[in-house]
């Protein structure tokens, strides 16, 4: 399948810009997560992930993260450019979403800045936003990228990208 790339416009970047392998870059853009009424985390010292065919997936640093509605989950995961990822919990009085956010305790050297930073999965959370943009889960449920008015695609995750 040859993919067809969706041309940015004014303000907006394409997935297909970015690098691969991914790139970590500072990210100083206001972002908000949301879940059972209560803002779980929220921040302007962020980092963000940048790969090819990716919405950008964003990472909380870990004093900016309500630790209190974080219970850690078993299992975990393994990224090839980031290294062992594990899991959280996210609960908030009488709702939980279970494995809806992830931390690299010890990443690769080119990640070392994300060490303990958390990133959440936008569809189980009631929101996320990106300086007051809602963020659209990027598609698939497998993949933790956060769709904004600024980013185009087409993205991995939706119908046909197994192989990608």
């Amino acid at each position: 399948m040859r993919t067809r790339r969706i041309e940015p416009g004014p303000g907006q970047e394409s997935v297909w810009d970015y690098p691969r392998p991914p790139r970590l870059e500072d990210c100083g853009r206001h972002l908000v997560v949301r879940f059972n009424g209560v803002v779980v985390a929220e921040t302007r010292r962020g980092k963000r992930v940048l790969e090819t065919s990716h919405p950008p997936v964003y990472y909380f640093p870990p004093e900016d993260v309500r630790a209190e509605h974080l219970v850690r989950a078993p299992g975990g995961s393994f990224c090839e450019f980031k290294g062992a990822a594990g899991y959280y919990t996210v609960a908030v009085g009488d709702r939980e979403a279970p494995k809806a956010a992830w931390f690299y305790p010890d990443p690769t050297p080119e990640f070392e800045g994300i060490r303990g930073f958390i990133a959440f999965y936008a569809g189980p959370m009631d929101e996320c936003r990106v300086d007051g943009q809602l963020v659209t889960p990027q598609p698939g449920g497998f993949y933790g990228g956060w769709v904004t008015p600024d980013v185009v695609g087409p993205f991995k995750g939706e119908p046909g990208t197994a192989w990608w």
